[in-house]
């Protein structure tokens, strides 16, 4: 199965959907813990809805159990928190949540993570995509940038 991870920050509208359409996505699942006041118009969920299927016909859907939570964010984001912390309280609130075991690994054929993030390597569409993986086996991750 392949599951594709995409960030909207450092893109414009024709390169993001550009990326989605020739990598073969078929939805989006939008895992961002706001996405509702992005800064870029295309990316509000309302509207990024509403462009997926338009110009794509990519299906969109948000899964709020593999955001994190505002007080893990916050203390990476905007206290200056470290990586490898941010990294260790999220994936132990995916295991809390039980992900693996509550989401149906096909709604993740064909799709691709969205975050805000540009690349992957400090974002955790990167965690959640590894992590499924890992407890699945069988996923093939190709991060779109």
């Amino acid at each position: 199965m392949m599951l594709s991870t995409i960030g909207f920050t450092q893109k414009g509208a024709e390169r993001f959907f550009s990326s989605l359409s020739e990598a073969g996505v078929r939805r989006v699942l939008d895992i961002r813990l706001n996405n509702r006041s992005q800064l870029a118009g295309f990316a509000k969920r309302d509207d990024l809805r509403y462009f997926l299927r338009a110009l794509c016909g990519i299906d969109y859907q948000e899964i709020p159990s593999l955001a994190p939570t505002p007080a893990i964010l916050d203390a990476y984001k905007k206290n200056g928190g470290d990586w490898a912390a941010y990294e260790q309280q999220f994936l132990a609130l995916l295991a809390q949540r039980q992900v693996a075991q509550t989401l149906d690994p096909g709604l993740f054929k064909d799709a691709c993570l969205l975050c805000s993030e540009h690349t992957p390597e400090r974002c955790h569409r990167r965690l959640v995509a590894e992590y499924l993986a890992a407890q699945w086996g069988g996923i093939t991750i190709r991060h779109l940038t």
